[in-house]
């Protein structure tokens, strides 16, 4: 028998955002095993109530107050016992190939993009690339030594972390004191730096069906609070609004999912992803892919199966199915 297993937590800044998908998850899998991956790099079994009770998850650290056995001997362990992880994991090491190479290599099932495809499209640099080879339309990068002039072309950047999520180290270049703390944040990590574009921000999911075609979703308008979607509007600002669908025209809706459908095959994704756009005065610009997107009850991705009509629990078993028959293959 396989044993379902929800594995959250992370030893990266999404932990507290894996928690809250986790409370979803289990409540559409209330039979499933829990796991928690804690920073301290150790695999905790966690009860129910302690999940479901643990009441402010996008603010407070979950703490499984058990102990808990290395990583990797988790794996193994996984491994033995016919374990299928239901990843619900964000960002870092979980979404950047990492966590999928080392199941993969053990033989065990998971849900998601493989390997090489999550290490693809968590470099938000390389996965524009390989999406421009589709046909999908990008934002020029600029390089930092250039940072002042294009600060001086275009009036207004934005910077963001090549390889994070969830809106996490996200800056808006508004003014010459932001260069300054560019150039500071890029010191410590990578950063991809882009015209800031005029547009309403967008965002599609793509869906792999176990005994269907994979679609696009219906696109979701997002309206962040205070002009700027970081972390604070995506998870805690009640005054963000994501309309879904959105309020596009039919050819810009179409428009959008096309886009969104050639990324996620641009970059070999399995199982589902969501894409994130610009819908400029020239159409839907894109932005980056999200592999492991949120699936929290206020994530944007239930929200667009919803729209389609697919109950979150009917999504979560067919992606199951898909990666039992993945590793089979």
């Amino acid at each position: 028998m396989t044993r379902i297993t929800i594995l959250f937590g992370g030893t990266n800044t999404e932990r507290l955002v894996s928690v809250a998908s986790a409370q979803a998850l289990h409540q559409a899998l209330p039979d499933a095993d829990l796991w928690f991956w804690d920073v301290a790099d150790t695999v905790h079994d966690v009860r129910s109530e302690a999940l479901l009770n643990h009441a402010r998850p996008f603010e407070d650290e979950f703490k499984p107050g058990n102990r808990g056995v290395a990583f990797e001997q988790a794996l193994d362990q996984a491994h033995v016992e016919n374990r299928l992880f239901v990843i619900g994991l964000h960002g870092g090491r979980a979404e950047n190939g990492e966590l999928q190479a080392m199941c993969e290599m053990r033989g065990i099932p998971f849900t998601g993009s493989g390997s090489a495809s999550s290490h693809l499209a968590f470099d938000k640099i390389a996965a524009k690339r390989f999406a421009a080879l589709a046909g999908v339309k990008a934002p020029k990068d600029v390089v930092l030594e250039q940072l002042d002039a294009a600060f001086a072309q275009y009036g207004k950047l934005i910077a963001k972390p090549v390889r994070d999520g969830s809106s996490y180290g996200l800056m808006f270049v508004n003014s010459r004191q932001d260069l300054v703390a560019v150039r500071r944040a890029a010191k410590t990590e990578d950063y991809l730096i882009e015209p800031c574009i005029a547009g309403v921000e967008a965002t599609c999911a793509v869906l792999e069906q176990s005994d269907g075609p994979v679609i696009a979703l219906p696109p979701i308008e997002i309206v962040p609070a205070d002009g700027g979607f970081d972390y604070v509007a995506k998870y805690l600002a009640k005054s963000t609004q994501e309309i879904c669908p959105g309020r596009f025209t039919p050819k810009t809706t179409e428009e959008i999912k096309d886009q969104a459908l050639r990324a996620h095959g641009a970059l070999s994704c399995t199982g589902y992803s969501r894409s994130d756009f610009i819908v400029s005065d020239k159409g839907p610009i894109y932005l980056e892919t999200n592999t492991l997107p949120g699936l929290t009850n206020a994530s944007l991705y239930p929200k667009a199966l919803k729209a389609q009509g697919i109950e979150f629990a009917d999504f979560l078993q067919d992606q199951i199915k898909l990666a039992a028959r993945r590793a089979r293959k």
